[in-house]
């Protein structure tokens, strides 16, 4: 777990640095708040830009409980994360990198019954309008 979150770090250290020297050379003098305030900005709108068309589909298509996976597992991985690194901060856990994978594991196992168990009951309840 460590050396993912440390990886993650790298990354993140990587692009925080190679933005910091684009400001410097291009004399932006940006501070680092305002950098912020541009790059997560940008991130998001790129976000924005994949996420609403699919959602509009998914939407238009009646497929509304996809939506409700994808916001509630985006929720998943980020609790899971949030648990084990505080689990770290904290000293109250061992942070486990294992732990988020069978945390988001067992949330897509129980989606699965509930979407089984749902689609058995959407069925009955067709079969029994259609007769």
């Amino acid at each position: 777990m460590n050396n993912f979150l440390y990886g993650i770090i790298d990354i993140i250290t990587y692009f925080h640095t190679y933005f910091l020297s684009l400001n410097d050379s291009y004399e932006a003098n940006f501070t680092d708040k305002q950098l912020h305030f541009i790059v997560i900005g940008v991130i998001g709108m790129i976000m924005i830009f994949i996420v609403h068309p699919l959602f509009t589909l998914l939407a238009k298509s009646g497929h509304v409980l996809a939506i409700s996976w994808i916001y509630v597992f985006t929720l998943i991985i980020l609790l899971t994360f949030a648990i084990e690194i505080g689990q770290k901060v904290t000293h109250t856990g061992v942070m486990d990198f294992n732990d988020i994978v069978f945390g988001v594991w067992g949330f897509m196992l129980m989606f699965l019954i509930f979407a089984v168990v749902r689609g058995i009951i959407k069925g009955i309840i067709k079969l029994i309008k259609n007769r």
